[in-house]
């Protein structure tokens, strides 16, 4: 018996796979999903979609929302979905239905890549961003967002909460409370030492 199957993708834990499970309409035997996974890792390095590749079998259909949620790797798209048909697996693409070979196949090799191009510039942004801060920082002593580093804000001076500890002979915790900081603040300030 054929089997309908549903895979959701988000690239951060503050996404929902919601809306893609909403558009899909539902009705699924089975749902995998990757949740706060890039679209950049392989496939088939997904957890959820690796679990997804070991359940289909032959004359299952496999829906996703759209081709970036398989990845932003146009080779890897390619070869995930060309591995699942090989399967005698349906992909169901949300908006451009079954793809199956030779037009399908090309069809999905230009939006692959389309997301793979998508990628780039998401890297290219984000690169240009940070050496915008880098630069501002170095002038001004702020990014140009008006923070004053690049990294994780300190949350309070390192060293007086490691000598706090120490002459204290306190906890983790105990700390943590006297700081009104996380516990894993207070054990990445005091790791060495």
């Amino acid at each position: 018996m054929s089997a309908r199957i549903a895979y959701f993708r988000v690239s951060t834990t503050d996404q929902s796979i919601d809306a893609q499970r909403s558009a899909l309409g539902g009705g699924f035997d089975k749902e995998f999903s990757d949740e706060g996974v890039s679209g950049a890792v392989p496939a088939a390095d997904r957890p959820g979609f690796a679990d997804l590749l070991k359940f289909v079998r032959d004359g299952d259909t496999v829906f996703v929302y759209a081709v970036d949620r398989l990845g932003r790797d146009a080779l890897d798209v390619q070869a995930t979905v060309r591995a699942m048909l090989n399967k005698g697996v349906s992909v169901n693409v949300h908006g451009l239905g079954l793809i199956g070979r030779g037009v399908g196949e090309l069809i999905l090799a230009v939006l692959a890549q389309v997301a793979d191009m998508e990628r780039q510039r998401i890297k290219e942004r984000c690169d240009s961003g940070r050496a915008a801060a880098r630069a501002a920082l170095a002038e001004t002593g702020k990014t140009h967002k008006g923070k004053t580093s690049l990294g994780r804000p300190f949350a309070d001076d390192a060293e007086k909460v490691k000598t706090w500890r120490k002459e204290n002979s306190a906890s983790i915790a105990k700390t943590a409370e006297n700081f009104g900081l996380s516990l894993a603040t207070v054990k990445r300030y005091c790791a060495n030492g």
